[in-house]
């Protein structure tokens, strides 16, 4: 059997780490970037570095960010009193893409999943409490996963929000856009009955 060369079989290793990427894929990545110029590698090992040494948490809101605190939570033109609770940077990307959200962020970097060993006590949950004892902060979105884990986060955090007298709310679950009745699913269409509202 061929056996790579030891720094071709080094970097299909390190590929094959990244989520999503099997050994297939980390060798066509491998070759691709091996047979291209040096610049391109040199361009994408230099974007690596700098993302890993400049990026850093938000004080505030936990999001990634180049300047603390983040564009977000700078903004004045952002609502304080309103705060969008998701699990990952990446929630707050698909948030902003609606271009509907003018509140706050506060990003867990996780869901509760005693399967996996992550509790509360692991995730950023004790932070956004100490943000809601602000008088400013008037409502909690939670923006949680709709699965068993943000399900459970989502809960835990209703009942430690209630005494703050802070009003808590949860993202509507339901039917996606231009989706066909008789293909969604059977809990999807329950959350979509639960979450009804009235046409005006």
């Amino acid at each position: 059997m061929y056996m790579y060369p030891r720094p071709i079989a080094r970097l299909i290793e390190e590929l094959s780490k990244l989520p999503g990427i099997g050994p297939k894929t980390a060798q066509r990545l491998a070759f691709y970037l091996i047979s291209g110029s040096s610049e391109r590698v040199h361009g994408l090992a230099h974007a690596l570095l700098e993302a890993k040494e400049k990026i850093v948490y938000c004080s505030v809101c936990f999001n990634y960010t180049d300047d603390d605190p983040c564009r977000i939570c700078a903004a004045e033109s952002r609502d304080p009193s309103l705060i969008c609770v998701v699990e990952y940077p990446r929630d707050v990307v698909a948030v902003e893409r609606t271009r509907e959200y003018k509140g706050r962020y506060h990003v867990l970097h996780g869901a509760i999943s005693p399967m996996e060993g992550i509790g509360p006590a692991q995730l950023r949950i004790r932070e956004l409490i100490q943000r809601c004892t602000d008088e400013t902060v008037k409502e909690v979105i939670l923006a949680t996963d709709p699965d068993p884990e943000g399900e459970a986060t989502a809960l835990y955090l209703a009942r430690l929000l209630k005494p703050s007298g802070v009003r808590v709310t949860r993202m509507a679950h339901g039917m996606p856009v231009g989706g066909d009745l008789e293909y969604v699913d059977e809990v999807t269409l329950a959350r979509a009955l639960e979450g009804r509202r009235e046409l005006n």
